[in-house]
């Protein structure tokens, strides 16, 4: 490869352009210098928290061997902490800030060269991903070495663009030249990164799940799944979605196919307006999913109905047990609507003599388009027979192209077009049973008349332009009448339509304040509902009966956890509802403990999102037996997090009264948490 001298430091290779994007060009430069600096200060840090004052591997509540194992080798002199209190600094994921720290560490101890080029700003952050991606892993120190300037006196070389996918490929020959890297080695390390993560989609209720496997195994995996999928029936899915479904199939219904069944326990949080037909926000295992979701799942769980349905027109609640009663059905007067779930009647039917002013009251489906066109043009024509004074509609094109012809007339001398003097010859009432008598034929104007102007000439010309310009003028101002027209029409029709659906039993649900209110405004069917779904205890599908959280109506901060029978006994009792009593042993009591994971869910360090594991990990805040096992004194933390609370010298972490968690880093960095509300 040939060397090339790269651009003085300071000035981008292509030189500096003039105006902003100079600017953007030295704003550009200055962020890469900050990374610079913010990559040496993080690998100054890291060295500042050495791996001594961790537990040695193999002693009692050390890091398991496993993540050990995979721990990136530079991080190995590094204590466990240290990525912790970066996560709190700067606001990151325990595996953002553990990947900042690998990066930091790599740039100074394995590619010096691109730090100082970054610093200087010969490269921008794209660069040193390719950099680290290709060049980092090269063993040979020498052959990294050399190869490192190489590619970036190839990167900067004067009047060059070089973007990082450029350099990537650059810098994939110059390796595979050199055979600097072991493709075996780089295989093994990466087979011990195997495993599946989940993550939420873009829209609420989905999650994507991804598989990092061997090629060989992925390829096995999805040839598999498609024949699966090739072999069902055409029912309209798509390959795609036949594969999914297969997939859930072969792991959640695995006793079709000769496979141990295992149970799976998912946390459903669901307030009580969503189960009564409202828009309320839910929660399947910490993630956020709309209503009907939560709603169609414990449909398919327990075979209660939870759904929806005709929550729109039940609103008056049903009378007494003991008075008879007979159901009547309201006719729609207006027009015929569509049934429901029929797609090729989507938009309904509006009959053709309908108008904005005739159309029932009530009509809350939206009007067709081509109505709405309809009705502006016969607005346009009825503009055109009467224009009003101070009219703010346009004038229609036809009839300012008459009054133009009209004034060219009258200046030319000329009478109005269409206009003929009276025959003697004729009978005046004979003119309209023989419209060809009115066409004058007196083919020579008086002498004292002057004639129409020639149609050739630039004066023509430039008055044909004219007017051609003032009908496309028209044009538009009339399709931006319409168009106002169509607007104003469909926020009225909106509006309506939010106003129906705020003011039906769905809608006041939704707005209710809390729970009394919610229960209040919800119909007799969906009460009777509701009341069925809590009546169901453990067994079919549900692996626990289910709970009701009372919580606070301000703060939303859980007070107690308890399920129907407990609540109908503490109604009858008056003794009213609270957190589970204290146990007199370390362990939690499985109420006590049902009600702090339920409080707390997710972990309770600063930032992280992790679940409360289902067994273990709830940490007294003074430690037993000098601290009781209450609600109060106890906290859920991931695994992780839960021996740093231990071992991490330096940290402290306080639980006050309220129910906040303060934690306190050897940096002296504060963060405080609370139990996430419902």
């Amino acid at each position: 490869m040939t060397t090339v001298l790269p651009a003085p430091a300071g000035v981008p290779a292509v030189g500096w352009a003039s105006g902003p994007l100079g600017l953007v060009q030295a704003c550009d430069r200055e962020v890469s210098r900050q990374s610079a600096l913010r990559y040496r200060a993080v690998a100054a840090f890291a060295l500042s928290r050495p791996a001594s004052v961790d537990r040695p591997q193999g002693t009692r509540g050390a890091m398991a061997a496993e993540r050990w194992a995979a721990r990136p080798e530079l991080l190995r002199s590094v204590s466990e902490w240290a990525t912790q209190e970066l996560s709190i600094a700067l606001s990151l994921t325990a595996a953002a800030a553990e990947s900042l720290l690998t990066t930091s560490l790599t740039l100074m101890h394995r590619l010096p060269a691109t730090l100082d080029a970054l610093e200087a700003g010969a490269v921008h952050g794209g660069h040193v991903t390719a950099m680290l991606d290709h060049v980092a892993p090269v063993a040979d120190d020498t052959v990294r070495a050399k190869l490192e300037r190489d590619l970036l006196a190839w990167a900067a070389r004067r009047g060059a663009v070089c973007t990082p996918a450029q350099l990537r490929d650059k810098a994939r020959r110059e390796v595979l030249k050199r055979k600097a890297r072991s493709a075996a080695e780089d295989l093994a390390r990466a087979i011990t990164r195997r495993g599946l993560s989940c993550r939420p989609d873009s829209c609420d209720g989905m999650a994507v799940v991804s598989a990092l496997l061997t090629t060989p195994e992925a390829a096995a995996f999805m040839a598999a799944l498609g024949a699966y999928a090739d072999a069902l029936p055409d029912d309209g899915r798509t390959r795609g979605q036949k594969m999914a479904d297969a997939l859930l199939d072969l792991v959640l219904r695995p006793g079709e196919h000769g496979l141990s069944p295992v149970q799976v326990v998912l946390t459903v949080v669901a307030p009580v307006g969503a189960l009564l037909g409202g828009d309320q926000p839910c929660e399947i295992d910490g993630q956020i999913v709309p209503a009907e979701v939560v709603r169609a799942l414990l449909a398919a769980l327990t075979g209660a109905r939870v759904t929806a349905e005709d929550a729109a027109t039940e609103d008056a609640p049903a009378p007494a047990e003991d008075t008879a009663t007979e159901d009547t059905a309201v006719e729609d007067t207006a027009v015929e609507r569509p049934a429901a779930g029929d797609p090729e009647d989507t938009v309904p039917d509006v009959p053709a003599d309908a108008t904005a002013e005739t159309l029932a009251d009530g009509w809350d489906e939206p009007i067709p388009a081509e109505v709405l066109e309809r009705w502006a043009a016969e607005e346009d024509a009825r503009t055109a027979d009467h224009i009003l004074a101070g009219r703010d509609d346009p004038i229609p094109e036809r009839v300012l192209i008459r009054w133009a012809a009209e004034e060219d007339a009258r200046v030319a001398g000329q009478p109005p077009p269409g206009w003929s003097p009276p025959r003697d010859d004729l009978d005046p009432d004979d003119h309209a049973d023989h419209p060809e008598d009115r066409a004058d034929d007196d083919p020579d104007p008086p002498p004292d008349r002057p004639g129409p102007p020639e149609p050739d000439g630039w004066w023509a010309r430039a008055d044909h332009a004219v007017n051609d310009a003032g009908a496309a003028l028209l044009d538009a101002e009339q399709a931006i009448g319409r168009a106002r027209r169509l607007v104003a029409t469909a926020e009225s029709a909106d509006t309506a339509d939010e106003t129906a659906w705020a003011g039906s039993p769905a809608g006041r649900v939704t707005a209710a304040a809390d729970a009394i209110t919610t229960l209040t405004a919800a119909t007799h069917d969906a009460r009777l509902d509701l009341a069925d779904l809590l009546d169901r205890t453990a067994g079919g599908g549900l692996a626990d009966r289910p709970r009701i959280a009372v919580t606070h109506a301000l703060t939303r901060a859980l007070l107690a956890l308890t399920d129907l029978p407990d609540l109908r006994r503490a109604t009858r009792a008056g003794t009213g509802l609270h957190a589970p009593s204290e146990t007199d042993r370390y362990r939690p009591a499985a109420a006590l403990d049902r009600h702090v994971r339920a409080r707390d869910r997710r972990c309770r360090f600063p930032g992280c999102r992790r679940p409360v594991p289902k067994r273990g990990e709830l940490d007294h805040a003074t430690p037993w037996p000098a601290g009781p096992t209450t609600a109060a004194n106890l906290t859920g933390f991931c695994t992780g997090h839960h021996r740093g609370k231990h071992q991490a010298p330096g940290w402290t972490h306080t639980l006050h009264p309220g129910g906040t968690l303060t934690v306190t880093t050897p940096s002296g960095l504060t963060a405080s948490t609370q139990p996430p509300p419902y």
